[in-house]
């Protein structure tokens, strides 16, 4: 049901401010040289540049480093900006949970590294976004939740750890649907979060805090999760790049989970170029997580930033399913509004031609409903929920699940959902003798080879479909799950790419979706790079303009 917009406060806190009450006007803390000036005059401060030697808004991993090589930035005036634009306008957006107070600190060493060595790393400089679902030992892990509001882990997430070794400076951790359970960006902790290119609609989620966030330059780069659509249909709503990586890519370790067979991380970015980067640092082997050792076996020798081939469309072959197009029966959703984003497909089905693609269309596909009914989200939530808190330790403020729901910090919305769904009914210790949780895996095996069949038999690098085939709706409803396609990739495993396809006439973003077959990933960054060189669909908002540097 639509919820009521007014009723989560907006309190972005920083870190010093943990384990306090969730008043959040300690913002101010740790910010330094930005101090209380900067946010009264905030509201007022947007014209100008954020830098009078460097555009921060759109700047590329390759943009900032050139311009640290060149004297025209640092880290932590880079920092320092991005820090500005969260005060200035994420009171619109609402995508930021937690600010890092020891950014600027990291920021400053990272400097010193680079007067005396050079580079720290790949990411080195680079304010990073992290979906707040990512253990920090530095700041809460919430999921989205009041209920773990104090939750500080003991260590650092896998992929947090290995983005800090590149050289990666933690900006900030992003609103998400709480425990990632939902796709309309809604928390206890964060509120609602809006989306970056009308404020009166909807970001998707569950990773909208992110998208929201990179889409209107309030960090450089970014982090998500995908479950179902948590990675592709939020950057699609944002004008933004979205993967979901084959999972085993990529460690689980320190996410708080909803389901092992489906969960997995990737970046969001502005660009490709900046989601290979990523790529290139969060893959890896994790004892943690055993999936791992199949997927280091398929990192590619030279990097997934080697596979950005301009050209990469020319003799490709690209499967359109069309079972995944139009509306799919929701009262809710306007056939107009389904039939604007498949004309946009349409197009740019005619813009890969140009570029060299030869395009199949359409390809059968396994029924949708078949597709739907391979989810095993409710059946692993409560297992591996309570797994994530026993792994807390002392950190831990609940012991289960069901004592989370049970508590009066969680979103009713949620929580009703939670149990509507049946995800406390689970027995947990029982899934091996499950009829109902076995059948489903075994259906995802059958779509796994038809779909492995279709690609041969076409002979196929990939497979197109919209991330979405409605806009982003009003916040006055929910998204509609039934017009998110995203089972095909989560119930699979396969690598699916989210990328912006362009703008409905009244200037919402739409997105497409590529899907290749296992670790694909090369493959489809090289579609994804050429696709995005040839349509240059990517433009910033407008409603979130330079702010003037700060005295």
């Amino acid at each position: 049901m639509p919820v009521d917009n007014n009723q989560y406060e907006y309190c972005p806190r920083t870190v010093e401010n943990t384990v306090r009450s969730l008043d959040r006007r300690p913002l101010l803390k740790g910010l330094g040289a930005l101090g209380v000036a900067s946010i009264v005059s905030s509201q007022a401060a947007v014209a100008g540049n954020d830098d009078s030697s460097f555009e921060l808004r759109e700047a590329t991993i390759g943009d900032i480093h050139s311009a640290m090589k060149s004297g025209e930035v640092t880290a932590v005036s880079l920092v320092g900006q991005y820090l500005k634009r969260i005060d200035a306008y994420d009171h619109v957006l609402r995508s930021i949970i937690t600010v890092n107070a020891d950014a600027r600190e990291r920021a400053r060493e990272l400097d010193r590294q680079f007067e005396s060595g050079g580079f720290a790393g790949p990411l080195h400089g680079v304010p990073i976004i992290l979906k707040d679902n990512q253990d920090t030992h530095d700041m809460p892990t919430t999921a989205g939740s009041k209920a773990l509001a104090d939750s500080v882990p003991p260590r650092d997430a896998f992929l947090v750890k290995a983005l800090r070794d590149a050289g990666g400076i933690i900006l900030a951790k992003a609103n998400l649907h709480e425990f990632s359970y939902g796709v309309d960006t809604l928390s206890s902790m964060g509120g609602e979060t809006r989306n970056a290119y009308s404020s009166d609609r909807r970001p998707s989620g569950s990773s909208g805090g992110t998208a929201a966030a990179i889409a209107a330059n309030l960090g450089a780069i970014g982090t998500g999760s995908d479950t179902c659509s948590s990675n592709r249909s939020p950057p699609a709503f944002n004008n933004l790049v979205g993967l979901r990586p084959t999972v085993g890519l990529i460690s689980r370790t320190g996410i708080v989970p909803l389901s092992e067979t489906q969960d997995t991380a990737g970046p969001i970015t502005r660009t490709v170029a900046d989601s290979a980067r990523m790529m290139d640092v969060m893959v890896g082997y994790d004892p943690g997580d055993p999936v791992t050792a199949t997927g280091v076996e398929h990192v590619p020798e030279s990097g997934y930033v080697s596979h950005l081939d301009p050209d990469g469309l020319e003799g490709a072959r690209i499967g359109v399913v069309r079972a995944f197009f139009g509306r799919q029966e929701v009262e809710s959703v306007p056939k107009a509004a389904a039939d604007t984003i498949t004309e946009i497909i349409d197009r740019e089905i005619d813009e890969m031609k140009a570029a060299g693609a030869e395009i199949v269309d359409p390809v059968d596909m396994i029924e949708t409903e078949f597709v739907a009914d391979a989810r095993v989200t409710e059946h692993e939530f409560k297992r591996d929920f309570d797994r994530y808190l026993a792994e807390l330790g002392d950190a831990a403020p609940y012991s289960s699940l069901e004592a989370v729901v049970d508590s009066s910090e969680v979103a009713p919305e949620v929580k009703e959902r939670i149990l509507d769904q049946g995800a406390l009914d689970i027995n947990a210790e029982g899934l091996d003798e499950n009829v109902d949780y076995l059948q489903r895996l075994q259906k995802r095996k059958v779509i796994r080879e038809y779909t492995l069949q279709q690609m041969a038999e076409h002979d196929l690098d990939a497979l197109l479909y919209p991330p979405s085939t409605v806009p982003p709706v009003p916040m006055s409803e929910n998204q509609p799950f039934e017009e998110l396609p995203c089972e095909l990739a989560a119930h699979t495993g396969f690598p699916a790419i989210a990328l912006p396809a362009g703008f409905t006439p009244d200037g919402l973003p739409v997105g497409l979706e590529l899907l290749g077959r296992s670790f694909a990933e090369p493959k489809l960054f090289e579609l994804a790079y050429s696709y995005e060189q040839h349509t240059q669909h990517r433009r910033p908002p407008t409603d979130f303009p330079p702010v003037k540097h700060a005295k």
